[in-house]
């Protein structure tokens, strides 16, 4: 239910409000998509396509709907995919939406492009962040990052793979975002002075490593004991892949904003639960604006479900409380969405949830 202050029902009306209040920049910058944006459309209709199965007469009195991930108990599957830039919107920036993560129960996987130190966010949500990590050209830079987040606590590394080069991102193209002259984005590129502050975001694509491969996954293990996440995985190959090197698989196709028309999460999910097969937990975002897409995801064979926008524009509209609400939504609607299936617990959500017309 909303609450006095903040009176929003669901998901879609916090974005249509949020709309309103951000910057043309920011709000291109957040909700677009690349070239056509058909990749960033499908990803929300693939939930809506999707039919459940609900079974009756089964006692709902209660339902529980925490899990765990990666042996960090939550108080529902959904956690804070990472997104960068969040001080383009809130002066409290990424610490803000940790301090929800964590009064909620949740998880926030910190973007490498944040406005707030990895210290900062992790000391806002302690034993709840999870640190998003590009491996740059330059590997030192990585490792350094590594060294920092593994010293403020974060429980897990989140390797993004699938931004060997930017998207075409057409809306940024037309509304360019631009970090403010003298803006410190701490944990992007050389900790030297004069290169920690960016103009420019064209910047951040000289950074990344367009040689990348799986070979590179040894290095990466060699650095740290942390859990390894790989970010990006669209296939059942790839997932295999990502297993056989050690690795958790977190289905993803950044949020519609690298290569359009590429497969959804969600229709990737079935394979590539296949393909691991209980080896290693699976993770999810993109698209999910509904408890019952919480619901279809976990059924499918996700351990876990992460919003980025969502959360972006809860912030814009009110701060760390406006998080909370996109994370309470959320929790309730599947809460409900559990109980109207006929399903008490997490652990009970399979794929004869799924209708197969």
């Amino acid at each position: 239910m909303p609450t006095p202050d903040l009176p929003y029902l669901n998901l879609r009306e916090m974005e249509a409000a949020a709309a309103e209040v951000l910057s043309p920049a920011a709000l291109a910058y957040y909700a677009g998509g690349a070239n056509d944006e058909v990749t960033l459309r499908a990803n929300r209709d693939g939930y809506a396509a999707l039919r459940l199965r609900p079974r009756m007469l089964v006692d709902v009195s209660a339902i529980d709907t925490s899990t765990t991930v990666l042996g960090l108990p939550l108080d529902f599957p959904v956690g804070i995919a990472p997104c960068a830039l969040h001080g383009l919107v809130h002066p409290e920036a990424e610490v803000a939406t940790a301090r929800a993560a964590a009064q909620t129960g949740s998880v926030m996987a910190l973007s490498t492009m944040s406005h707030r130190t990895i210290e900062d966010v992790a000391h806002a949500a302690p034993g709840r962040l999870w640190f998003q990590l590009y491996l740059y050209r330059d590997r030192s830079v990585s490792r350094a990052l590594i060294r920092r987040a593994e010293a403020a606590g974060a429980r897990a590394l989140v390797l993004t793979v699938d931004a060997p080069v930017l998207g075409r991102r057409e809306a940024i193209i037309r509304t360019p975002v631009r970090v403010a002259p003298g803006t410190v984005l701490p944990n992007v590129g050389p900790r030297t002075p004069g290169s920690e502050g960016l103009d420019d975001l064209s910047y951040f694509d000289t950074l990344l490593d367009p040689a990348l491969s799986w070979a590179d996954l040894a290095w990466l293990r060699a650095q740290t004991t942390l859990p390894i996440i790989v970010k990006g995985l669209l296939t059942a190959e790839d997932a295999a892949l990502a297993v056989e090197h050690g690795c958790h698989v977190w289905v993803s196709n950044h949020g519609g904003r690298q290569l359009d028309t590429a497969v959804t999460a969600l229709d990737a999910l079935p394979e590539i639960a296949h393909a691991v097969a209980g080896r290693a937990e699976i993770y999810l975002d993109g698209g999910v604006t509904r408890g019952t897409d919480v619901l279809k995801a976990l059924a499918l064979g996700a351990a876990a479900v992460f919003v980025a926008r969502p959360a972006l524009y809860g912030l814009a509209l009110a701060g760390e409380g406006g998080v909370r609400h996109t994370l309470d939504l959320l929790r309730d609607e599947l809460r409900l969405a559990m109980a109207l299936c006929g399903k008490t617990r997490i652990a009970d959500l399979g794929p004869d949830l799924i209708w197969r017309g």
